[in-house]
C-alpha cells in the first residue's frame, strides 16, 4: 500500500536524477528510490507541513518506507519538532529502518545542537549498537555538534571503543577523526601518534584531514609521515 504522500511525491519524480541518486547511493534498488531533487523535496515538506500537518504525524508514525524520499521527508518533518525528548523518541522509532548513508546523514536535526547534554548519553547508546547506521549516525552528530564549543576529551574516547567491519561505519569513524584533528589537533593528535584506531581509519583519517585548507603545508607534511604501510 502507498503512503499517505505518495502522489505528491510521484508528482516530483525526474528520472534522470533518479538515476543521479541510484550512483550515489548503490547498495538500495533504483525501484526503490522515485527521484526527486532535493531543493523540491524540501519544499514539498513545508507545503504539506502547513496545509496537512496532521497527515505528516500519520506519515511519520508508519513505518517502514519504501522509498528513499519517503525517509527524507520523514527527517523534514522531524526537523519541525521543537521538543528534544519528542524528538529523540522519534530518531529512536527510525534508526532501525536507515539502510543508508544519505538519509543516516540527513538527520542532524537543528534542535540537537541545543540540548548537546541531553542527547550525548543517546549518541553513547546508539555507539554501541549493532547496526551499522545507528552507528554511523551517533557518529555523524558527533561530528556535526561536539568538535565545536561542546568538545571535551571524552568525545574522543567513547569513539574509540567503535570497531567495526562496516565500511559505512569505518569512512564515518575517518570523517570524524579528521574533522577532530582539524578542529582539535592538540586533542587529537596523541590517537594517531599511538596508532589507536584500525589501519585503514587511520590512513584515511590523515588523508581527508590534509584535503583541508584550514591545515598548514607543514602539518600536512607531518601526517603524511605518521600513515601506516
Amino acid at each position: 500500500m502507498n503512503s499517505i504522500f505518495y502522489d505528491d511525491l510521484i508528482a516530483l519524480k525526474d528520472e534522470k536524477h533518479q538515476l543521479f541518486t541510484a550512483k550515489l547511493i548503490p547498495n538500495i534498488k533504483i525501484e526503490n528510490i522515485i527521484g526527486i531533487k532535493s531543493k523540491n523535496l524540501k519544499n514539498l515538506a513545508k507545503t504539506l507541513y502547513k496545509t496537512r500537518k496532521e497527515d505528516t504525524f500519520l506519515f511519520i508514525n508508519n513505518l517502514p518506507h519504501k522509498y528513499f524520499e519517503e525517509y527524507i521527508l520523514h527527517i523534514e518533518f522531524l526537523n519541525k519538532i521543537k521538543d528534544i525528548d519528542v524528538l529523540i523518541t522519534e530518531i529512536e522509532k527510525l534508526l532501525p529502518h536507515i539502510d543508508n548513508w544519505a538519509v543516516c546523514d540527513s538527520g542532524t536535526y537543528d534542535l540537537i545542537g541545543k540540548n548537546h547534554s541531553k542527547v550525548l548519553p543517546y549518541i553513547k547508546k546508539w555507539l554501541n549498537s549493532k547496526e551499522s547506521y545507528t552507528i554511523r549516525y551517533a557518529l555523524v552528530l558527533l561530528l556535526s555538534f561536539y568538535l565545536d564549543d561542546f568538545f571535551t576529551q571524552t568525545i574522543l574516547e567513547i569513539t574509540l571503543k567503535v570497531k567495526s567491519n562496516d565500511y559505512y561505519v569505518n569512512i564515518a569513524l575517518a570523517w570524524f577523526y579528521s574533522y577532530a584533528l582539524i578542529k582539535k589537533y592538540e586533542a587529537t593528535l596523541p590517537i594517531i601518534l599511538n596508532k589507536k584506531l584500525d589501519k585503514w581509519v587511520h590512513n584515511k583519517t590523515i588523508s581527508k584531514a590534509i584535503e583541508s585548507n584550514r591545515v598548514s603545508i607543514d602539518t600536512k607534511t607531518f601526517l603524511k609521515s605518521l600513515r601506516i604501510k
